[in-house]
Order: C-alpha cells, then structure tokens, then sequence
C-alpha cells in the first residue's frame, strides 16, 4: 500500500470520528466566532479600527480553535486502547502523520471560511488580491497543521497533554502567525508585491515542519507511548 493512499485512510478515520461526534461543528466552529464576535465588541468600530486589525484577529482566532482540533486528534485515540490498534495496523509512521496533518487542514479550511465570512461581514474588509490571501491562507493551514501533528504527539503520552500541547505550540507557531497577518494585510490593502516574502516564509515553515514530521513521527510516537 502507497503512502499517500495510507495518508487517506488515516485521514478518513479521523474526519469520519469528528463527523460523527460533530464537535467540530458544535463546539470548535462556534468557539471561534465567539473570539470574533468578542473582538468585534472590544473594539470600537467607530474609529476603523476593525479593518485595520482584522488579519491579526481573524489568525488569532483560527489558532485559539485550532488548539482544540489538535487536542482532538490524538485524544480521541486515548480511549480503548485505539492507539495501539493503529500502531498494530501496520501502517507507516509517516503516513500516520500525513493523514492526521490532513485532516487536522481539512477542519481548519472550514474554520478558515467560517471565520472569514465573519471577519468580512463584521469588520467591514474589503479584499483587493484573492490570491495573496487564498495562497497564504494554504499555505499557513498547512504549516499550523503539520507542525500541530508533530507537537500533538509529544504531548499526547503526557497527563497534562491539554496543557502541554499550547506550552509547546505557541511559540513554534510564531511565524506562521506572523507572516500570515502581513500576507493578509498586503492582501487587504492591494499591494500583493509585498506579500510575496511572507508567503515565501510560510511555504518554507510548511515544507520544513512536513519533512520533519515524515522523518520523525514514527520515533516520536513510539516514545509518546
């Protein structure tokens, strides 16, 4: 069996749990429009701060949901011995990671169009280059992704792993944040010459946290056992 099509099976277990358990849908989706809906009325709208500050608030939001979908993804394998039923499957540990960074990406996109919808019809942007903004929009899920997966496992043989996995994150994630709110902004703003750098910074995070997490995964796994 190929790798990609051990990706998909792995990836397809884990979005079939969540369609099921729809807590993506009643609890991760909704926890973010809050977070939007909360920054919208701490913030003045009468004074145009909004537009201004939306990219940073929408990438806030979505990496505050975010968390919850990462904690999901390994936790729904602590119960019933499931983890080791994986493991006992016969499946590479690369592909687990693929798959589980892929379906961690697939709730995040619809997070992302969710609080997007949000962002525009609360805070009254106006996107001048779809491109910039769709380009780094991938670009960025799949780093936050790939880097959630990796760091997801190493909390997830620890008793505090709810805690644990934000510690770890948070600072990792830094430039993910940071260079999806400029690429956004060049985005809102129409100069999309000067997103091309940011967006350059998040396929290469993406790209580097993807081949650590193919290398590394399996290790990693073991050891969070």
């Amino acid at each position: 069996m190929s790798l990609v099509r051990e990706a998909l099976l792995v990836a397809g277990k884990d979005l079939r749990i969540e369609a099921r358990s729809r807590v993506t849908l009643a609890q991760i989706v909704p926890f973010g429009g809050i977070v939007v809906l909360l920054f919208a009325f701490a913030l003045d709208p009468a004074r145009g701060n909004l537009p201004r500050v939306a990219p940073g608030l929408f990438w806030v939001a979505v990496l505050l949901a975010a968390l919850m979908a990462l904690s999901r993804s390994f936790a729904v394998e602590a119960r019933n011995s499931a983890r080791d039923g994986l493991r006992l499957s016969g499946l590479d540990g690369s592909a687990v990671f693929l798959g589980k960074a892929m379906a961690v990406a697939a709730q995040l996109v619809a997070l992302e169009t969710v609080l997007g919808t949000l962002v525009v019809l609360l805070y009254d942007v106006h996107v001048s280059a779809w491109s910039v903004v769709l380009l780094s929009a991938v670009a960025a899920t799949a780093g936050l992704a790939a880097t959630g997966t990796l760091f997801g496992v190493l909390a997830a043989g620890s008793r505090r792993r709810e805690t644990l996995l934000p510690l770890l994150l948070l600072p990792v994630v830094t430039p993910v944040m940071l260079g999806a709110t400029r690429a956004f902004e060049a985005g809102l703003e129409g100069a999309p010459s000067e997103a091309w750098r940011w967006i350059g910074l998040l396929v290469l995070f993406a790209v580097l946290y993807l081949s650590a997490g193919v290398l590394a995964f399996d290790a990693l796994w073991e050891e969070a056992e």
